[in-house]
């Protein structure tokens, strides 16, 4: 196998781009004194993107899926995170197995 510089170049500048984003984002968010709206857009953040990468795999995949992501956002209503997990995996293999 060989590595071709211009990959190589371009997988450490995305590391590097990647990296600093993330202190940047470290250091500006614990110099802001956020409240009210502002507050709650931040802390909306991170279900969003977790929402963002879940849902297309979730409902383009097939219906097992579909329906056990269903089922674990019921789940995450009344359980705590571990459980939820536990829910999740064994609806998605159980639908599986019926399919």
């Amino acid at each position: 196998m060989t590595l071709d510089p211009a990959t190589v170049a371009a997988i450490v500048a995305m590391a590097v781009v990647t990296y600093l984003g993330r202190v940047a984002g470290f250091f500006i968010t614990g110099k802001l004194a956020l409240q009210g709206r502002a507050k709650a857009a931040f802390d909306a953040i991170p279900p969003a993107v977790l929402v963002a990468v879940i849902a297309p795999t979730a409902l383009t995949t097939g219906w097992p899926e579909t329906v056990a992501a269903a089922v674990t956002i019921l789940a995450a209503t009344r359980l705590p995170l571990l459980a939820t997990v536990a829910v999740g995996v064994l609806v998605v293999v159980a639908l599986r197995a019926l399919s």
